[in-house]
């Protein structure tokens, strides 16, 4: 999935954040995601520098949960004339973000960024065979029942977010 800064921004995204980006919406106000678990593949993120300024990228992979850490490396890099900063990485397989996880308020990652950068979300989603459901944490408004909606990055509402969705969401 693309998203894009609308703001300069850091923030902690969650695996309810990332849960939350495709949900189902069963009323006016309330939404179920469509999947219950996620892993996180890659992350990449493309900052544009404004003119005369440099843009610095930075993305870490935490995990927030005791017992479980994230590789706590900061993955970085800050523009150079009008090179963009990129920054492509991966979480560990045998930490939070590399295993798959249930909707939770535990970070999967945390993103510095500023306003305009460009981020590509690579995620495995699942769904049990045996179904089941999970609540959207941010309350939908104005929803149609029976529609799927997109939403940032950050799980917040198209209107509320800082982040979001550009185009299609690619599913493979």
């Amino acid at each position: 999935m693309r998203f894009q800064a609308t703001a300069a921004a850091f923030i902690n995204i969650t695996f309810q954040n990332l849960l939350d980006t495709i949900l189902f919406a069963v009323s006016a106000t309330s939404g179920f995601d469509l999947f219950t678990s996620v892993r996180v593949n890659s992350v990449e993120i493309w900052a544009i520098a404004a003119l005369g300024t440099p843009a610095t990228a930075i993305l870490t992979f935490n995990g927030t949960t005791v017992g479980a850490q994230g590789d706590n490396k900061t993955h970085t890099d800050t523009s150079m004339g009008v090179e963009p900063a990129h920054v492509r990485a991966k979480p560990d397989p045998l930490t939070q973000a590399g295993q798959f996880q249930a909707s939770a308020a535990d970070i999967a990652f945390a993103l510095d960024v500023p306003a305009g950068a460009v981020i590509d979300v690579s995620l495995t989603l699942r769904q049990p065979v045996l179904g089941g459901s999970v609540a959207a944490q941010n309350v939908l408004v104005g929803a149609t029942a029976g529609t799927v909606y997109y939403r940032g990055l950050d799980g917040k509402t198209t209107a509320l977010t800082n982040f979001p969705v550009e185009g299609a969401v690619s599913v493979q």
